[in-house]
C-alpha cells in the first residue's frame, strides 16, 4: 500500500515537472524569425530594455523616403549577453548603433540580433566568447 501511494505521487510529480518544462521549451522558439536572411539597420537607439528572459534594443531608422521605421530587436538572456562583453549600461537612449539582425519572416520592423556596432567602434555579438573588442 505505502509503495503505491509513493508510486503516485512520483508519477504526480513527473507529469507537473512535464508540464511545467513546455512551457518554457515553447517560449525559446525562434521561428517566427527568418535565420537565413540578415539585414544591416543604422539608427539611433530609444531604448535599451535589459530584462529576463530577452534583452531588447528599440531603434528608430531613418528610410529612404525620409520616413523613420520602429524597429525592435530580440537578444538572448542578461546572462548569456554578459558572456561576450554586454553590460545593462552598453547602450542608452540617444546612441548610435548599427546592427546587424535576422528579420521577422511577418516583414514587421523587427528582429534577432547577430551583431551590434556600438558607437565607440566596438561590436558585441548576440552569444559568448564572439564579441569583438
Amino acid at each position: 500500500m505505502m509503495r503505491e501511494v509513493i508510486s503516485r505521487r512520483g508519477a504526480w510529480a513527473a507529469l507537473g515537472a512535464l508540464l511545467l518544462a513546455i512551457p518554457a521549451t515553447a517560449h525559446h522558439s525562434f521561428t517566427m524569425f527568418d535565420m537565413t536572411k540578415r539585414i544591416t539597420l543604422a539608427g539611433t537607439v530609444t531604448s535599451f530594455e535589459w530584462t529576463n528572459p530577452h534583452v531588447y534594443i528599440e531603434i528608430d531608422v531613418p528610410g529612404e523616403d525620409g520616413e523613420t521605421k520602429h524597429w525592435s530587436i530580440e537578444l538572448g538572456s542578461p546572462s548569456i549577453l554578459m558572456g561576450s562583453g554586454w553590460k545593462f549600461s552598453s547602450l542608452k537612449k540617444g546612441d548610435k548603433v548599427t546592427l546587424i539582425v535576422n528579420p521577422l519572416k511577418n516583414g514587421q520592423a523587427g528582429g534577432f540580433l547577430s551583431t551590434a556596432t556600438l558607437s565607440d567602434g566596438r561590436t558585441l555579438s548576440n552569444g559568448p566568447m564572439r564579441s569583438q573588442q
